[in-house]
């Protein structure tokens, strides 16, 4: 009964255009990759079918690519295309401070970090279990000025009282824009959870107002097609906030929204899976100001560490108990609101030694002075665990394929002993592969 609702639904809402969604349920999903310009060149790719419309760093690929050498190395992110449009309507500046408020799995999130140079991040997912994965996309792409957080939105809004610049809620929804991906979103649609998702949004919505600045921007977002989670939650947002104004997208791939307002609509038939998108601007209030860490300094063993390793050292520096963090912004601080990472983390230091993190050699704005070039195979060998028989300075070393870390090992002159964390390794069956 509730397919029939959905689909009741849909014709309703698309009215001539419901047969070509439905036709459109039938064709293989769209499939993408964004590609992360601190890391690597669109000219390094050749898997690239054709640019999508929807961002420019996005494009359609015709394969699974989770083993290419280059996602290993964090060079792109898998993404089906429609889902990169909110941040491109976010439009983020190189020095802007940015809240993402429902983060995971990570895609949205390194898209806006990979616009940031002097600006900062902070990713935050509500579900533990998820914002581990995120937090692991966050350093496969080497996201450096960010802080991954584990909170509610309730208390965040106590420590971030008008504090970012931009607010992303790519908000938990119905999913119907998952539907052709997932048999269970189809299989648990119903009503009740419509208003009970599009209940929460609008809550979130209410602390995300708090957080940002007067003149700032936010953005809304679903990947879902109803009514009541889309065009409404906008409508009673508006209605609560008279210094709110919805925005001009200023984009022309979608489709404008109903019920008369300025927001886009992708279906697809649009050239991707299904994605909502709002755009409002503050126009009033006081800025707040972020509550700061006074940076730490690092010992002698650490900053002799660094400089043997990197040309350019960090700004900044955190440090809880022997682990090091570091980034090129202040750290903030977080009162009460549980943070997974703040900046990099750099290593320990363990007995007058530093022991560095697989974290520190994934970083996009590092510029590594010990690495060695290893081959597709000696890649493969290295992601099992192997060790490499492979000549190079003694030390650590980040071990690179043409020019991209992604990892590091310890070298005793003769041979690479392997430090990528265990987790991180492929199985056994599992190969790099650029096929």
């Amino acid at each position: 009964m509730s397919q029939e609702m959905y689909f009741s639904r849909m014709k309703e809402l698309l009215k001539d255009e419901y047969d070509a969604y439905m036709e459109s349920l039938s064709k293989p999903l769209y499939r993408g990759m964004r590609i992360n310009l601190k890391k690597a060149e669109l000219n390094e790719f050749d898997h690239l079918e054709s640019p999508s419309q929807f961002c420019k760093e996005s494009y359609y690929v015709d394969k699974p690519l989770g083993n290419h050498p280059y996602h290993i190395c964090g060079c792109f992110y898998l993404q089906e295309p429609s889902a990169s449009s909110a941040v491109e309507i976010l439009d983020v500046q190189e020095d802007d401070y940015v809240l993402d408020l429902c983060a995971a799995p990570g895609g949205k999130s390194t898209q806006i970090a990979s616009h940031l140079k002097s600006g900062y991040l902070v990713s935050n997912e509500i579900d533990a279990k998820r914002a581990q994965i995120l937090l692991s996309n966050i350093e496969r792409m080497g996201v450096k000025n960010v802080a991954v957080t584990n909170s509610s939105v309730d208390k965040l809004a106590k420590v971030f009282d008008c504090c970012f610049d931009k607010i992303l809620v790519d908000a938990p929804c119905s999913g119907e824009g998952m539907i052709k991906k997932h048999d269970i979103a189809l299989n648990h649609w119903s009503i009740e959870n419509i208003e009970l998702c599009a209940a929460r949004q609008k809550e979130i919505l209410e602390y995300a107002y708090s957080m940002l600045k007067p003149g700032g921007t936010l953005v809304y977002s679903t990947c879902t097609y109803a009514l009541e989670e889309d065009e409404d939650v906008v409508l009673s947002f508006l209605e609560k906030h008279e210094d709110i104004q919805l925005v001009d997208p200023e984009v022309l791939w979608g489709r404008k929204g109903f019920k008369d307002l300025n927001v886009r609509r992708i279906f697809p038939m649009d050239g991707g899976e299904g994605h909502f998108i709002a755009k409002f601007k503050k126009q009033s209030g006081i800025a707040g100001k972020l509550p700061i860490l006074k940076s730490k300094k690092i010992d002698k063993i650490t900053e002799k560490f660094l400089k043997e390793q990197l040309n350019t050292l960090p700004n900044y520096y955190y440090i809880d108990n022997d682990r090091v963090y570091g980034m090129d912004v202040c750290f903030v601080d977080f009162k009460k609101v549980k943070v997974l990472r703040q900046g990099v983390y750099l290593g320990d230091v363990i007995k007058n030694r530093f022991e560095p993190s697989h974290s520190f050699y994934m970083v996009a704005d590092f510029d590594y002075k010990r690495k060695v070039e290893v081959t597709l195979e000696e890649m493969d060998l290295f992601m099992h665990g192997e060790v490499l028989q492979k000549e190079c300075d003694k030390g650590y070393v980040a071990v690179c394929y043409k020019g991209h870390p992604f990892g590091f090992g310890k070298s005793d002159g003769r041979q690479i002993k392997n430090k990528i964390p265990k987790g991180l390794r492929l199985l056994p069956n599992s190969h790099v592969n650029i096929d």
